[in-house]
Parts: C-alpha cells; structure tokens; sequence
C-alpha cells in the first residue's frame, strides 16, 4: 500500500458536496456547516491549491421556499424547485466565501456539457479562466433544463468528468459515510477500505447492485466516479461531511477511502489525446515552430505554413513538418477555416482577422503530445 495522499499537497482540489450535507428538510441551509467548509477551502486556497465544488442542493433549497409536499417530485416540479434553490444556493456560497476574502463563481453544467467536445472546451476554457483569477467555480447541473440527469447520485459523476475536464489532480467526494467498506457498514463482518490502487470487480461488488440492500449512500456511483477520476490521473478520496471542518479534517488524516491513479493528470491526458482520438487533419509547421514545441512551448499560428482535413475546434489534428514528418499531434483550439485565416499571422492579430478574441495558441502546450513523448 503506497503512502496515504495529503490533501494540501494537490494543486487542484474538486470538491463534490451533496444535498443532505447542506440542506436540512426542517432548519434549511446548513449554515453553520458551510461556513467551516469555506473556511476550510480559504485555507487550502492560501496553500496555493485551486479548488472546485460542485454542489447539490438547489432542488432540496427550492422545494422548501416552495413549500413543495414531502413525496417524490414529479420532473417539472424539480425543474421548479431548481429555478428556485439555485439563487439561494450561489447566495449561500457568495456569502460564506466572500467572508474570507474569495470570489465565488456560478457555473450551471449538464452532462453534455463534459462530453462533447465543442461545449467541453467552452467549459474548460471559462472555469481555467475563472482559477487564473482565483476565483472558487461553484458548480451545478442545471437541473431546470435537464431531464435525465435529474435523478439520484448524478453529482458524484459530473465532479469526475469536471475532476478530468479540468485535470485535477484530487477528487473529494463528501459523504454521509467516511469510506467504502466491503459489506454494509455495521453489519458483521464489514471491514473498512482504506486505500484502492485499482478498481476491480470485487470492488465494485463492495458497492451493491443499484437499489438493492447493499448499495449504501450511493456507493456505486461513487466507485463509478472513481474509474472516471483515477482514469484521468486524479486521487479520489470518499470521506465524511458529515462533521465541521471536513477538507481540513482530511487533510490531518481523518478516516477516508482513497483511489489511487496509476499516473499523473498531465500524463493521462496526453495518454488519451495520443491513443484514443482519430485524427481529423493536420498542421503543417515551419522549422522555427518545430523547434519551440520541442522546447515545450505551444504552437502559435505564425508558425503554421498550411492546414489540412476537416477539422473543427476541439479535434485531435497532426503535427507535421513541411517535409512530411510527424512530430505529434493535438487538439486544434480553431476550425479549419478560421486556422486557414490566420496561419502564418501573429497572435495579436487574430481578433481583427476573425472578429473575436479566440485563443492565441493554434495547439496549447497541454493539449500536445509529440512523439518523443
């Protein structure tokens, strides 16, 4: 067993918060609770870690102002309770983090949106921008519009696809139960696990099929988080919320179950851009941009001489001299047309070329894997 992870060692933290630590049925907003938890992430923040929550609660907030009756809502009434609790909910936030000097941001998200692939980089480029200006994304799905993905340990799933889309490099799922345990907690014979280097079907065996007996708390869509974060080369941790301070209590080594990646963010993510996208074009880059990628640098449009296929923004592309070899590839941050506009022409021209600030890289560093590599 590897040593235990320390929380305050990971440059980016997503936190997953769920309903039934945040909202009680008869007293609301847990407030008191809220606060321990923004002074917890003010700490980590001073650490220099960039934290993320994704949070529930917006349902089980509106349904209170509405006054909706105690039974299962019916989808337009969720939908409502939504529209209703999601106010309250990034008030709550503002209010708690603002008391320690942080910025809290509302970013409103469905699955589609970590799927595919145009959205998933609008996404991702906001919430990096939104880090680089410290702020703490607060993130939801947006349960007024959605229909599925209303239903029961959803969040658990959109904080590992954010955990991936945003390579974190640690995942926090806050709990009602400190851990996963190989039986009911509690009953004979459960023994607690404290560390999982690879999730196998004797694993997900522990966490019960879905609505039987054994599936406690919603450990099979947490251990389903799990394969999504390890798989992007992100610690996941299961732990307690239910007790104040519960990100600093973490990180002193109270009881949790970690899952631990076989490797790191950066290098799963190149792993997935090198193996599993199909090229839908190429790049074809003079000598002096070839020897900055080689140096780590990101590829700029003045250094592409001519661009092939039918790619769009987002889509795995070619790298290749003007000689034919090649040295990688990416994810094209333009649509063929627009990178055809402004190839061989210098970054600071781009808005006037196309009328809108895009980015100022063709292929980002982080989105490059060369072959070297």
């Amino acid at each position: 067993m590897s040593a235990r992870p320390k929380l305050g060692k990971f440059r980016r933290i997503v936190v997953k918060i769920g309903s039934s630590l945040l909202v009680d049925r008869e007293a609301g907003l847990m407030a008191a609770w809220l606060d321990t938890l923004a002074e917890d992430v003010a700490g980590l923040a001073r650490g220099g870690a960039g934290v993320l929550i994704v949070s529930s609660g917006a349902i089980a907030l509106g349904r209170g102002v509405l006054a909706l009756p105690e039974r299962a809502l019916a989808l337009e009434e969720s939908q409502a309770a939504a529209a209703v609790g999601q106010i309250a909910l990034a008030h709550a936030y503002k209010d708690a983090l603002g008391a320690r000097g942080l910025t809290a941001a509302q970013v409103l998200l469905t699955l589609g949106d970590t799927e595919e692939r145009r959205r998933y980089l609008n996404a991702r480029n906001t919430i990096e921008m939104l880090l680089r200006l410290k702020a703490v994304p607060i993130i939801n799905e947006n349960d007024t519009v959605a229909t599925n993905e209303i239903r029961y340990g959803d969040n658990d799933r959109l904080a590992a696809r954010v955990a991936s889309m945003m390579s974190a490099d640690c995942l926090v799922l806050l709990s009602d139960v400190d851990g996963l345990y190989t039986a009911a907690p509690g009953s004979s014979g459960a023994k607690f696990v404290e560390q999982v280097e690879r999730i196998t079907p004797e694993i997900e065996t522990m966490a019960g099929d879905v609505g039987s007996g054994l599936s406690r708390g919603g450990m099979v869509t947490k251990i389903e988080a799990g394969k999504i974060a390890v798989s992007a080369g992100a610690h996941m941790a299961i732990a307690s919320g239910k007790v104040a301070h519960p990100l600093a209590r973490l990180d002193d080594g109270a009881r949790c179950t970690w899952f631990i990646p076989a490797a790191s963010p950066v290098t799963a993510r190149k792993t997935w851009i090198a193996g599993s996208l199909e090229p839908r074009g190429a790049v074809i880059i003079d000598d002096g941009a070839a020897t900055a990628l080689k140096s780590g640098k990101s590829l700029l449009p003045a250094g592409v001489v001519k661009v092939e296929g039918r790619f769009r923004r987002g889509d795995a592309v070619l790298v290749k001299t003007a000689d034919g070899v090649e040295l990688g590839r990416g994810l094209s941050a333009y649509d063929i047309e627009d990178a055809r506009r402004i190839l061989k022409r210098k970054s600071g021209e781009i808005e006037a070329i196309l009328g809108y600030a895009g980015r100022s890289e063709l292929i980002h560093r982080d989105d490059l894997v060369l072959k070297r590599e």
